[in-house]
């Protein structure tokens, strides 16, 4: 097979099972589906409370360049996200407290969704071994 077809049977693929994690066609996309959901929102939530616990405590500190809840949650939100902002980090105790939390929370987001792939390519391929084995395919 040529690598160019290759890759477009194996995009073709991935798109295929895209659309089916979104449909919940089988068990499998239907787990990884729920998986992602759980895991954005539970990060919309944490977002949300560290903006306005950053914004408590950082708005009256001297030297501080989160003054709102826009920069706070475009701070913590960067933080979650890149774990870095274009804002200088926090002034407070409490704040860089919080900063040091987000930081393992986006660790560990990123390593969920990591493992929630892996699971889902791993069931996957044993879904399609198990077809091809009932064709006759596998050998």
């Amino acid at each position: 097979m040529r690598p160019a077809h290759h890759a477009m049977r194996v995009t073709r693929a991935a798109w295929e099972d895209a659309k089916n994690v979104f449909r919940g066609k089988t068990p499998t996309h239907t787990h990884l589906r729920d998986r992602i959901i759980a895991i954005a929102t539970f990060t919309l939530v944490v977002d949300l409370i560290a903006s306005v616990a950053i914004l408590m405590l950082e708005r009256h500190a001297d030297g501080t360049e989160i003054k709102n809840f826009g920069d706070s949650i475009f701070w913590v939100t960067t933080q979650l996200l890149t774990v870095s902002s274009q804002l200088h980090n926090p002034i407070s105790t409490g704040a860089r407290i919080i900063d040091i939390g987000l930081q393992a929370i986006a660790i560990s987001v990123v390593a969920s969704l990591a493992g929630s792939f892996a699971a889902f390519f791993h069931r996957r391929g044993r879904e399609r071994d198990a077809v091809e084995a009932a064709q006759g395919g596998g050998g």
